[in-house]
């Protein structure tokens, strides 16, 4: 289809175009996600990377940089593709910073090998032209894959040989982050042959949207509905997701998630004040007719309480 690529840029202030990609080695119990955003009318490169790790430490950054070129690098993290949409190489050099330890970094280096497992997945075959519409203020085109990455981490003097299943996603369009009133992205690789995307927005207390995907026997099974209950903690985070799905056929599946671990990141407006929380959480999810267990994320993110 060739759609990695960088897009026309629109003209609105909070035009974007978005690449992130994120990774779980069940084996070791080594998560990380990662992101690059193109604002060219802010002449800026929107940047976050982190890792979760066994001890329990994320390790991370969040920040932007001078938009020179529409290169996919910045702050020491690069995306390459290889072949569109089958295969992309994700690199970091550079510090994290660990977040229970204020102040303190980590040297962090890696190169991965991402590889598609599913054919990419358009919102639009979830979302009504209406519906599409009303997210517009989030982001208009989006595009959803999951796959496999396989490589090399260093943290500090520790090596790790990386074998992980995990998602990617690639959008474009306006991307305000306090526009929505909230919403959830869950992701999660149950193995090479069966995936979950599952999306639910919130633009107000009366506009909400519902996509995804489910993957088994080599298809996309759009989602077109998707009701929960999120359990919270006390800071906002979730720490349970019970959901029925139903596909475009019309099959419910009974999903759970257990948030297994977290990290926060706040977005600022253009007073510098914080105008929406993101908790981006590995999570351990299971279905109800079936003993599998999948892993992924929990995106959760909401305006300023």
């Amino acid at each position: 289809m060739n759609t990695d690529v960088i897009h026309e840029f629109g003209s609105q202030e909070d035009w974007n175009e978005s690449f992130y990609f994120n990774f779980y080695d069940r084996g070791q119990d080594i998560c990380g996600f990662m992101r690059i955003g193109l604002k060219p009318n802010k002449k800026e490169k929107n940047v976050f990377c982190y890792l979760m790790m066994p001890s329990g430490h994320i390790y991370g950054l969040m920040g932007s940089a001078p938009m020179e070129n529409n290169d996919l690098e910045a702050l020491g993290l690069k995306f390459t593709m290889v072949e569109d949409e089958k295969a992309w190489k994700l690199s970091f050099d550079g510090e994290l910073l660990d977040a229970h330890k204020e102040g303190e970094k980590e040297k962090v280096h890696f190169e991965l090998d991402w590889t598609s497992l599913n054919p990419v997945f358009d919102y639009r075959e979830s979302v009504g032209s209406e519906k599409e519409k009303a997210a517009q203020a989030v982001a208009s085109e989006h595009l959803e894959q999951y796959g496999k990455a396989s490589g090399r981490i260093t943290l500090g003097n520790k090596l790790y040989d990386l074998t992980a299943l995990g998602e990617r996603d690639h959008s474009w369009g306006v991307r305000e982050w306090g526009a929505a009133l909230k919403w959830l992205w869950m992701t999660s690789q149950f193995g090479e042959d069966l995936a979950l995307n599952i999306t639910k927005v919130w633009m107000d207390e009366r506009t909400v949207i519902d996509a995804g995907f489910i993957h088994e026997d080599g298809k996309n099974r759009p989602i077109v509905r998707v009701d929960l209950v999120i359990e919270e903690t006390e800071r906002g985070s979730p720490a349970y997701v019970y959901m029925a799905v139903y596909d475009k056929d019309g099959e419910v599946l009974g999903v759970k998630a257990k948030v297994e671990r977290c990290a926060q990141l706040a977005f600022p407006g253009k007073d510098g004040k914080v105008v929406a929380r993101m908790h981006e959480c590995l999570s351990r999810f299971t279905v109800s007719d079936g003993d599998d267990v999948g892993f992924g994320i929990v995106e959760y993110l909401h305006r300023r309480r």
